[in-house]
């Protein structure tokens, strides 16, 4: 095992520690989604092509969400969850490009040991539904690096805020304490379709973070 996976898993577990610093919610009916710790969305927008295809071949894994929770009620128990999830795959999945692959600029699917970015998310989510989340409140979500590259997150909405397992970052963070511009994400009610996120911070805000 490498020294920086060690650190990985390392830095998983440690980082339970700071649960209780994400900012309480109360009853999940009384959560206001309009604080700052929920990216706001707008209406539907265009599905990126790695997943217009993907849909293509898992038809299933694309349709109406029928029993919609629109946040999760973030427990001890499924903040666990998050961190063994998402520090797992960030450590046992190889981060290399479709291009190396694949021979091709974009191929979404699931990872066998490899995988870029919309890999990783797409085996957090996977593994996620499996431990009984609802497919609703996990959403794959297009951001862009201050570099200005694209990039893939999952977003896991609960009452605490949209908090984003991402695998160039072992904290589990909330959307807007990321260092992107959060561009659009799938839509809660239907697994295929995507909707516009509006992010209002400004860029030399986001490159501080």
């Amino acid at each position: 095992m490498t020294i920086s996976k060690k650190f990985a898993i390392i830095l998983g577990y440690v980082v339970i520690a700071l649960y209780s610093f994400i900012p309480q919610a109360q009853a999940s009916s009384n959560v206001d989604l309009s604080n700052p710790a929920f990216a706001a969305v707008t209406g539907r927008t265009s599905i990126p092509i790695g997943h217009s295809e993907f849909c293509k071949t898992r038809p299933q894994e694309c349709g109406i969400n029928a029993n919609v929770q629109e946040i999760v009620p973030l427990t001890q128990e499924r903040w666990e969850q998050l961190l063994r999830v998402n520090t797992a795959a960030n450590t046992n999945i190889v981060a290399v490009t479709d291009e190396q692959l694949y021979q091709t600029v974009e191929f979404w699917t699931y990872p066998n040991g490899y995988g870029d970015c919309e890999d990783f998310v797409l085996a957090k989510r996977r593994d996620l539904i499996n431990l009984g989340w609802n497919p609703s409140t996990l959403l794959i979500s297009v951001v862009r690096q201050v570099s200005g590259d694209g990039h893939a997150v999952l977003m896991v909405r609960t009452d605490r805020g949209d908090l984003i397992l991402d695998n160039m970052e072992g904290l589990v963070k909330l959307w807007n304490q990321t260092p992107y511009q959060y561009i659009k994400r799938q839509s809660q009610t239907h697994a295929g379709q995507w909707v516009d996120i509006a992010d209002p911070r400004p860029m030399s805000t986001i490159a501080s973070l």
